[in-house]
């Protein structure tokens, strides 16, 4: 198992602690009408971003999907300039423009949520090549959900990747549901299976488990920054939150929300884990929340305040010049 410092562990659980605080009031926020558009939220899948993200260097990028906001804050993104995005403001991260589906930081190695279902994989493709081209030692990891896995475009990546031997990582996010559609029931064979149908390895892990998604993605991006191609990640996890804010969500079973919150929380099982080790104490780990509460109070209040995009803002960044 990977060891990770007790400065790694703190960043872990600041992060999880982060994306869970910052879904759940952009949960109340957009219940009470302050936010527009539509809005899909991470919250109870923290540790597969997380977990993936710690391992990753600021020259590497992850494509993401439409519940992008817990990949953003694991690859750093700056959470304020993100609720001002979400807010439709114009010093968000994208101007305002892209909102909750589209935010998008290229500093920081994160090229985007995605509206597209399947959309990261054919784009991780494209930095996984320009890392082996250019030699720089980068990975490429896309997220995808298990309704995105059933996509031609996952499909042709994982068979491009294998072919040109990239470093890439796909990481499969199975919260059990394609919005209203059981994986169990629409996805055919193992995930696992395909990978190797491709040629290239892959693993399951419970996605609740932070160390667990740590040490598979840590192997594989070794092996991806070594040179010896792509792998699959299939992680599974829970969906505390319905598809999309306003689901009704009828398709679950009376009281799974509230077992998935009490037995597979990842934020209780990382506290556990190093309290019962010695890593880290409860009361650092109180400290965090606090801090992370204080910051996400302070996120929202200066996006209620921050202008919109002007009318002159319409038309910028329509072409880029390069």
């Amino acid at each position: 198992m990977l060891q990770l410092s007790r400065d790694q562990l703190i960043l872990a659980y600041t992060r999880m602690r982060t994306i869970r605080v910052f879904e759940e009031r952009v949960h109340a926020e957009f219940g009470g009408g302050a936010i527009p558009g539509f809005v899909h939220l991470y919250a109870g899948e923290e540790a597969s971003a997380v977990g993936v993200c710690l391992n990753l260097e600021m020259k590497d990028k992850i494509a993401s999907t439409h519940r992008g906001h817990g990949h953003c804050i694991a690859k750093g993104c700056d959470v304020k300039a993100m609720m001002k995005e979400i807010y439709g403001r114009r010093d968000g991260l994208c101007g305002g423009k892209g909102g909750s589906m589209h935010i998008a930081d290229l500093s920081k190695g994160m090229m985007g949520a995605n509206g597209i279902v399947g959309g990261g994989p054919p784009l991780v493709c494209g930095a996984a090549l320009a890392a082996k081209t250019l030699k720089t030692g980068a990975v490429a990891v896309a997220f995808v959900g298990d309704g995105g896995s059933n996509q031609g475009t996952t499909l042709e990546s994982y068979n491009l990747a294998r072919v040109w031997n990239l470093p890439a990582i796909f990481v499969v996010e199975d919260n059990g549901y394609a919005e209203t559609t059981a994986s169990a029931w629409s996805v055919g064979g193992s995930q696992v299976k395909r990978a190797e149908a491709f040629g290239m390895p892959g693993v399951t892990v419970e996605g609740e488990d932070f160390f667990a998604v740590s040490d598979a993605a840590e192997e594989a991006i070794r092996r991806a920054r070594d040179g010896n191609g792509p792998s699959l990640i299939h992680l599974t996890l829970p969906r505390y939150f319905g598809h999309f804010e306003g689901d009704a969500m009828t398709y679950r079973g009376e009281g799974e929300i509230d077992s998935l919150r009490r037995d597979r929380d990842c934020l209780k099982g990382f506290r556990t884990r190093v309290t019962e080790t010695g890593l880290l104490e409860e009361g650092q780990l109180d400290g965090i929340d606090g801090e992370v509460a204080a910051l996400i109070d302070e996120a929202v209040e200066e996006a209620r305040r921050a202008p919109p995009p002007r009318r002159d803002d319409l038309l910028t960044d329509v072409y880029v010049s390069y």
